[in-house]
């Protein structure tokens, strides 16, 4: 008995084969979901669909295109009925100091990790409204709550804290539709974003911040999206869930 039978799961940016999306997409299929993976590149997206198992779907969707995210979605609510949960996972970051981000630079993550999450959502809303449930799940940032100092910019601080707001915002106007709306905040986890970036001292002093004494895993924040996805989160909207190690404890 899986915690997610018969439902129906969107992720984005899943591709990747050691990133969040794609252990979140794992962990769900494992859990009985039906898991469509949306990201950048339809081969990609495809293949990593296959390997989960017949079932599951690979499209490909820029997130940041709002008419490519009602497409996507109008496809699986086609082909599905219905829409039960989204995990809102596609993000870039750039490791920029202040004075050294430009418009293009604000523009790209500004885009992918905020105006993606709204535009993703507002795809997925309709359905979920007319069948009077969803959970949607977003990926925001211990680098939001502590104003950066792992890995991205003070842009990236700024646009996983903007997801924390929309994430607040959509969960109280969705709450009365019984769709639940959370974020995530990781700490450091190792995945293909980090991997071969950091030099031994700045691991070191990563390392040395986090109680627990070890870098996260892709498999740490999945767990924590399955919880959010089921009904085992069934009264719990407008959260965000610290998955850090203790890196922040506040």
């Amino acid at each position: 008995m899986g915690l997610l039978d018969g439902k129906f799961a969107v992720i984005t940016g899943a591709a990747s084969a050691r990133g969040l999306g794609k252990a979140t997409a794992k962990l769900f299929a494992e859990h009985g979901a039906t898991v469509a993976i949306l990201d950048l590149d339809a081969g990609q997206a495809q293949a990593a669909a296959a390997d989960l198992g017949a079932q599951h779907v690979g499209l490909a969707c820029n997130v940041t295109d709002k008419a490519a995210c009602d497409a996507a979605v109008a496809k699986l609510v086609a082909e599905w009925g219905r829409v039960d949960i989204l995990v809102n996972n596609a993000g870039i970051t750039q490791p920029l100091k202040i004075m050294d981000i430009g418009p293009a630079n604000y523009d790209a993550v500004l885009d992918v990790n905020l105006r993606g999450t709204l535009y993703m959502s507002q795809a997925v809303i309709p359905a979920m409204r007319e069948q009077k449930s969803g959970s949607i799940v977003n990926l925001s940032s211990v680098s939001a709550q502590r104003g950066g100092g792992i890995f991205g910019g003070p842009h990236y601080s700024a646009a996983k804290a903007g997801v924390l707001g929309l994430t607040k915002a959509m969960a109280r106007e969705l709450a009365p539709a019984n769709v639940r709306v959370n974020a995530i905040c990781p700490g450091f986890i190792a995945t293909d974003i980090t991997a071969g970036k950091l030099t031994p001292e700045q691991d070191k002093m990563i390392l040395e911040g986090i109680p627990m004494g070890r870098a996260g895993e892709a498999s740490d924040v999945a767990g924590c999206a399955l919880f959010l996805a089921s009904s085992l989160s069934a009264y719990v909207t407008g959260s965000e869930v610290d998955v850090n190690g203790g890196s922040l404890i506040h």
